[in-house]
């Protein structure tokens, strides 16, 4: 029952994990761990994406990323 219950959010965190992995590929940075914490997903029907261990370098990218994104963000909104 949980499981076709489930079905959505199953489908939602493996959807999310792939954009979230495209995205960050196009950024040129590669998370070595990331993934859906499935196991926790079928014990309480909420799906995580786990982020996992990645070198500061790598971080330090999506840092810079985001920074870009906000501040391009920031500018097309307040014009």
């Amino acid at each position: 029952m949980l499981s076709r219950v489930t079905a959505e959010q199953r489908r939602q965190a493996a959807d999310v994990l792939d954009d979230l992995t495209a995205v960050l590929a196009l950024g040129g940075v590669k998370l070595p761990s990331v993934g859906v914490d499935w196991e926790h997903g079928r014990r309480t029907g909420c799906y995580l994406i786990g982020l996992g261990s990645a070198s500061p370098s790598a971080l330090l990218r999506v840092v810079d990323l985001l920074r870009k994104g906000l501040r391009y963000e920031r500018l097309t909104r307040d014009g």
